[in-house]
């Protein structure tokens, strides 16, 4: 099960929606709006993320990780609003 730091859940907040542990082994979170309707799930679970990079690697490598994602992600996340802007938002 994906541990959910206070990056995210900061960044959650901020979003206006909530997130949880995925109740899928695929997936590192469920997303669902302030009412509790679920919205969908997000972040592959075999790659790391912003937060945990900052962690393991330190700031310098996890914003490398982060620029590279936002670069190999570019069409997914122009979207506001979308499953791919939510986890770029959430999790990077």
């Amino acid at each position: 099960m994906y541990d959910i730091l206070p990056y995210t859940l900061k960044k959650s907040e901020e979003l206006n929606v909530i997130v949880k542990p995925s109740k899928y082994s695929k997936y590192k979170i469920d997303i669902f709006n302030k009412d509790g309707k679920y919205l969908f799930s997000g972040g592959d679970t075999s790659y790391s993320d912003y937060p945990h990079y900052m962690i393991t690697n330190g700031k310098m490598y996890a914003d490398e990780r982060r620029r590279l994602y936002n670069i190999r992600h570019k069409k997914e996340i122009q979207n506001p609003y979308s499953k791919g802007w939510y986890i770029a938002k959430l999790l990077w």
